[in-house]
């Protein structure tokens, strides 16, 4: 049976960075035009959250056992320092883990990342606290 999804894969083929066509436009992906719509990038954007999600779940798997508040903003960290970043806060997941959140926004608190993106930090800790 034929596969249209497929088909358009072979022969555009898959180039992960943005690169010139043969007409010189810019493109990325399986032959996708730059710049792509907000609703093309809104699905990327969810579909990034879901494999971010995954992630986390398998390399700390306690993190399926705290409120879905408190996850969004660890998911919301791993957009932006990429899982492996986020992991890298060892005092926070240690106050995760005891389920104290104030504690727990107060390391997040104490790194690069909020003296980098204070604006953003701040407002994270805030929904990671207590309420």
């Amino acid at each position: 049976m034929y596969d249209l999804v497929e088909s358009i894969k072979k022969h555009e083929g898959f180039v992960g960075m943005p690169y010139d066509d043969s007409l010189g436009i810019q493109t990325i992906g399986y032959g996708t035009k730059l710049p792509i719509t907000e609703s093309e990038a809104d699905l990327l954007l969810k579909s990034r959250m879901y494999q971010k999600k995954e992630e986390l779940e398998r390399a700390e798997p306690f993190f399926k056992e705290l409120p879905k508040e408190k996850q969004d903003v660890l998911l919301e960290m791993s957009y932006q320092l990429g899982v492996g970043g986020l992991l890298k806060f060892r005092k926070m997941w240690k106050a995760l883990k005891k389920f104290d959140y104030n504690e727990a926004a107060k390391e997040a608190l104490d790194s690069r990342w909020a003296k980098q993106t204070p604006k953003r930090a701040e407002e994270l800790a805030e929904r990671l606290k207590e309420a």
